[in-house]
């Protein structure tokens, strides 16, 4: 793609009537998408559509998406956790935990205490970890999340980052200094205008900086940046369908690097902020398996923000990562939890996890990369 960032290529859609094309949709149409090979972003935007929703055509689609997903990754599911190692935060998103005007305690782990947290979990069998911090770089600079990298290279063999928007200088920092290899990055909401309206102040506010933050990844040569929106906080059509195409956009330009994509739903948070759109169970489904016959090749991330019930389902219909024995509190792994980000649906322990993908009949993997 020649586009100079995924803006200038997003523009190309943003004047797209969604209500519009997505009434227009009909069963013909999902017929004639699903009997392609290779799909556009239109005809993604069709299998998003109501009319794609309907028992008949959504047990075709996830008949299709299973067997992609299996064509492309057989019966494996990745493991990994989530590390905060900081909760410091100097962003005012409204519907956010960390929100800098929660009055909650404010924790920044130390090497050592980031090396006691990584024995924990460690012992679980994990090689996988997402190291975690909210977004203050006066109490988590760049400098304190590299040294953390470091440390835990020493307990697992893949290290990634989900932190606030780096510099291209610091990506490629990451990478060089501490084998950081993958990074993801939740836009939240692609739509500018509502992103404006959650995201009162702070560094977070800047839209563009953070929209522009996975291709400074995939610049640094992170081997994995995986994208997402919360769905919730807008019209979860118009936020899936841009989320696809950010990571369409990023694997057409980048083809070395691995994108990914999660689908978070919003859940409890100490902020009390309510979901703007309710988003069901068939809305995940219908998203997840639409997006793995847009993208066959990509990676979908599902957290613990699904229920132990969902997630047991979700596996077969084209997720290849998913966590486990998951805390959201800084330091939680080794310690009594404090307040964290947000309230997890599934605390499932990686024994638990690993046990019921073996009934499955899927293989969990612990590591699928080492760096040398």
């Amino acid at each position: 793609m020649n586009y100079e960032n995924f803006l200038a290529y997003k523009t190309t859609y943003d004047n797209l009537d969604f209500d519009l094309f997505l009434q227009q949709v009909t069963k013909e149409d999902v017929l004639a998408v699903l009997n392609k090979r290779f799909l556009t972003p239109e005809d993604f935007l069709t299998l998003l559509a109501p009319a794609a929703a309907t028992p008949e055509l959504l047990e075709i689609i996830a008949q299709k998406a299973h067997q992609e997903t299996v064509k492309q990754f057989g019966y494996t599911m990745q493991l990994f956790t989530p590390m905060y190692i900081a909760d410091h935060c100097d962003n005012l998103c409204v519907y956010c935990g960390f929100n800098h005007n929660n009055k909650i305690p404010r924790h920044r782990l130390t090497m050592e205490q980031v090396a006691k947290e990584a024995e924990v979990i460690a012992k679980t069998g994990l090689k996988n970890i997402l190291v975690l911090t909210g977004e203050s770089a006066r109490f988590s600079p760049p400098d304190y999340i590299l040294e953390a990298c470091q440390v835990l290279h020493d307990y697992f063999d893949n290290v990634a980052i989900e932190v606030y928007s780096l510099s291209l200088e610091d990506y490629q920092r990451m990478v060089d200094l501490a084998d950081v290899d993958g990074m993801t990055m939740f836009q939240e909401c692609y739509d500018p205008d509502v992103y404006k309206e959650l995201h009162l102040a702070g560094p977070k506010a800047n839209y563009f900086y953070r929209l522009d933050a996975p291709e400074r990844a995939c610049k640094a040569h992170m081997r994995t940046v995986n994208v997402g929106a919360l769905l919730g906080l807008n019209n979860w059509r118009q936020e899936a369908f841009f989320t696809g195409l950010h990571a369409y956009y990023l694997q057409k330009k980048y083809p070395d690097t691995e994108i990914a994509v999660s689908t978070p739903r919003m859940r409890p948070c100490v902020a009390g902020y309510p979901p703007r759109v309710i988003i069901n169970d068939i809305d995940i489904v219908q998203y997840i398996c639409a997006l793995r016959l847009f993208m066959p090749r990509s990676g979908i991330t599902l957290s613990s923000r699904e229920s132990a019930t969902m997630r047991d389902h979700l596996i077969r219909l084209g997720v290849t990562k998913i966590s486990a024995g998951v805390t959201v509190a800084v330091g939680g792994h080794s310690q009594p939890e404090d307040e964290g980000q947000f309230d997890i649906s599934d605390g499932r322990s990686v024994e638990e996890m690993t046990a019921m993908l073996y009934k499955s009949g899927y293989q969990p993997v612990f590591t699928d990369w080492k760096t040398i």
